[in-house]
């Protein structure tokens, strides 16, 4: 690898790292296997380089990252290894402790729901939620047509309204 190459990739790694380890914690609910997974993704991207199309970096970045994710989740499986889901505490030391602590709780019975419903529709509404990616970047990153990405986007936020009411009900 060149130097001019030696430096796109660090540069492209600064950039996306942070975003694809929460992609990926969303994911797995485990900082320790986020991390791996986004180190595994840049040794993947680094290999892949030869076939890089100069598409758009991140989408691209986004679709080895979930293949890792699969990839793994497919291993353990075989082994039948159940994660377990670790949570990062974080608190806001400003605001009003009761308002931090209603907003925490919003927070977590979110990722709970979002646990439960299946990889390709935590993967989409994360793209399009947390990420702010467009339809065809989705279609990039997740193999998609763009009426898939429409219609699996559409189903993961109806089945997400439907945990969240059952959670809701169960709750009460």
């Amino acid at each position: 690898m060149d130097r001019q190459s030696y430096n796109e990739l660090d540069q492209i790694y600064r950039r996306y790292a942070e975003g694809l380890y929460y992609y990926l914690l969303h994911l797995s609910g485990s900082p320790s296997l986020s991390e791996e997974l986004v180190q595994e993704t840049f040794y993947r991207a680094t290999i892949s380089l030869a076939r890089f199309k100069h598409q758009e970096v991140k989408p691209w970045l986004y679709k080895i990252a979930r293949n890792t994710y699969i990839d793994e989740w497919r291993r353990r499986k075989r082994w039948k290894w159940v994660p377990f889901f670790e949570r990062k505490e974080m608190v806001s030391p400003y605001g009003i402790p009761e308002v931090e602590m209603v907003n925490k709780e919003n927070i977590q019975e979110l990722e709970e729901i979002l646990q439960l419903l299946p990889e390709n529709y935590r993967t989409i509404i994360y793209l399009r939620e947390y990420e702010g990616f467009s339809y065809e970047d989705i279609q990039e990153a997740m193999d998609l047509s763009e009426g898939q990405v429409k219609i699996t986007l559409f189903r993961a936020r109806k089945r997400m309204k439907e945990l969240g009411e059952r959670w809701r009900g169960e709750k009460t």
